[in-house]
């Protein structure tokens, strides 16, 4: 959140720091400042003890849910911890994160696919749209709204932390937080002011994750170990995860241990909390009385008769919902 010097000499800094790549923008280019923050985020898990006022975060929740919406469905929420019991609780039940007790704003964001299914039985319409672009669309929707409370609380002077691990427990969250099925837990943000200053993570090269009119990773491998070397030399780790797993690391890779690490555990509970009604077995057309609805087959573009052929690819790449185990 450096707020020294003008916003182009931000945003080159910025670049050459965030990817190794310095970006000059014409110093009168609309919009500077805005891309200047964006760029200078930084991750924080310490605050003071200002207390955060609760007409700047209505203002936040505002902003946030003025993010796109998928068909204007409007499917997530966010519940604001105020009780110190519950967020004592959650982060009881998170554990080993101790900052999050600390912190002076927690916040759940949920999506929700029971809001449109309520809707439609009170105006007396079947819901179809039971399939799994309804979990896509739902889970976009709560990503796009914590981006943009994010976004805005950083451009407020707020330090955050996304929390991930909210969904390592979704029942135990549910339950404490009373969401009832359908609304499923995305991401706690926990947020307040720094009590220190932030630090810009390096991230992949733009060469590696911006391609033009066809995927290529063609210069993958050494795109990765030239960011690695950088990585290291800005800011080696002090600790290292699995080390008795995989050894200990001379110098920075980047999450190859994690990459073989086997995730969370809680992923079916998860999905069946997110959508128990998902449905790939067949395409339901749209009938004069449903709710929205829309065969998946349509959704990607191909034909009826393809169906058979989307839902072997979808089994083989979401293993969770034909019930395998990936392997």
């Amino acid at each position: 959140m450096n707020t020294n010097g003008n916003s182009a000499d931000r945003i080159a800094n910025a670049t050459q720091q965030r990817f190794g790549e310095r970006i000059e923008p014409e110093p009168d280019a609309v919009g500077l400042e805005t891309i200047a923050t964006m760029l200078e985020h930084s991750t924080f898990r310490q605050w003071d003890e200002r207390p955060v006022d609760a007409g700047l975060l209505r203002l936040l929740y505002a902003a946030a849910f003025s993010s796109p919406s998928k068909g204007d469905m409007q499917q997530a929420d966010i519940i604001q911890v105020v009780d110190p019991a519950i967020h004592e609780s959650i982060a009881d039940l998170i554990g080993g994160m101790d900052w999050i007790r600390k912190a002076p704003v927690l916040l759940i964001f949920c999506g929700n696919g029971r809001r449109m299914q309520r809707v439609a039985e009170w105006r007396g319409k079947s819901f179809e749209n039971d399939r799994l672009d309804h979990f896509f669309n739902v889970t976009c929707d709560a990503a796009l709204v914590l981006g943009r409370f994010l976004g805005a609380a950083e451009a407020s002077g707020l330090g955050c932390c996304p929390v991930s691990a909210v969904r390592d427990k979704p029942d135990e969250i549910s339950e404490i937080l009373g969401l009832p099925d359908g609304v499923f837990p995305i991401a706690g943000l926990c947020a307040g002011y720094p009590s220190g200053a932030g630090r810009v993570t390096p991230r992949l090269p733009l060469d590696v994750t911006l391609h033009t009119d066809h995927y290529d990773e063609t210069r993958l491998p050494q795109l990765i170990d030239t960011y690695d070397r950088r990585r290291h030399d800005l800011a080696p780790y002090n600790s290292q995860r699995e080390v008795e797993r995989f050894g200990w690391a001379d110098s920075y890779r980047w999450r190859a241990n994690a990459a073989c690490l086997s995730g969370r555990t809680s992923a079916p509970s998860f999905a069946r909390r997110a959508s128990a009604s998902i449905d790939i077995a067949r395409p339901r057309e749209r009938t004069d009385d449903s709710a929205r609805s829309m065969p998946y087959w349509r959704l990607v573009g191909g034909s009826p008769q393809s169906n058979r052929d989307i839902r072997s690819s979808l089994r083989q790449r979401f293993p969770l919902i034909s019930g395998r185990t990936a392997k």
